[in-house]
């Protein structure tokens, strides 16, 4: 797949009448990086530079679409068409019961979860599984960028994983991330108890034309759903998820406690609270509304 992504470059580059060091500066990479591409050589391509490929020599998402194939090796069969799939996506909503998602790991997160599991197969295989979850979170970043809802289980904060340093750091890589109007992170408390989506992780995501897949997951397996009933069935109990989590200002409060050392997980507000101070929130003046209808919660930006 590296082989034929590198040949539709260069004929593409080609028609379009460039040389590769034409189209280096048109993609901020030196020549010998188009080199490396076209004859599948060296360092694959990431993500931004697929995209930046695709807008320069005109392939209407051709390379965006090849991309999650070139690392066929790295991840499972279900994991790669998610991957084609989120690519693409304009919306993006995803409930994580173990884990943070990927989208918002930092690198020694990730290392440490890609670091375990019965798929691994050696360091090289690590690298390349980290180099393209990485390169994943570059679309955070595009004028393209899609919007992202985040709902993470309480046990997600309070798992260290990769020890007390890495999970701080990640846990404030939460709150930096939340800061984006793109994106919005809630927490599923465990004082809420039991929900519509217990047991494994669920994203929906919403593609450019308006239609929408699912993907559920669990340790060792994942399943891409794309018939529409199905899809908005498992969307409703996103949805469902989302209303019974902690309001966004609530929920980074709890990250941050935890970060701190704070956290205690014995006062959690009643529903009605919650309800309560989701309305002041909406109702300040100047600062936005609930992203339902176009608009989103306010929130705070994270203390140093």
């Amino acid at each position: 797949m590296a082989a034929l992504f590198g040949s539709r470059v260069r004929r593409l580059r080609t028609a379009a009448g460039l040389t590769q060091a034409e189209l280096g500066r048109k993609t901020h990479v030196v020549s010998t990086r188009i080199t490396q591409i076209e004859r599948s050589s060296g360092a694959k391509p990431t993500l931004e530079l697929a995209r930046a490929l695709d807008d320069v020599l005109g392939a209407d998402n051709l390379l965006v679409d090849l991309w999650p194939y070139v690392y066929r090796e790295a991840f499972p069969d279900w994991s790669r068409a998610f991957m084609a799939h989120s690519a693409r996506a304009v919306s993006v909503r995803e409930y994580a019961a173990h884990v943070v998602p990927g989208l918002l790991q930092t690198e020694d997160y990730a290392r440490a979860l890609l670091s375990v599991g019965l798929s691994l197969k050696d360091e090289e295989h690590l690298e390349e599984r980290i180099s393209v979850r990485l390169g994943r979170q570059e679309r955070l970043g595009a004028p393209d960028r899609p919007d992202l809802w985040v709902v993470l289980d309480e046990s997600v904060l309070m798992r260290p994983v990769g020890g007390p340093t890495v999970m701080r750091a990640q846990l404030a890589r939460l709150l930096e991330a939340a800061a984006d109007r793109h994106i919005t992170v809630q927490v599923m408390p465990f004082h809420q108890g039991e929900h519509d989506v217990m047991g494994g992780s669920l994203t929906v995501l919403t593609l450019s034309d308006s239609s929408e897949v699912a993907y559920t997951e669990g340790a060792h397996y994942g399943q891409l759903i794309e018939d529409p009933d199905e899809v908005g069935r498992l969307a409703v109990s996103y949805d469902r998820v989302r209303a019974v989590a902690l309001p966004p200002l609530m929920s980074l409060d709890m990250i941050r406690s935890v970060m701190e050392g704070n956290h205690r997980g014995a006062n959690v507000p009643s529903r009605s609270d919650r309800r309560r101070l989701a309305q002041e929130q909406l109702q300040q003046s100047g600062r936005g509304q609930l992203r339902g209808s176009g608009g989103r919660i306010p929130r705070r930006r994270a203390r140093p």
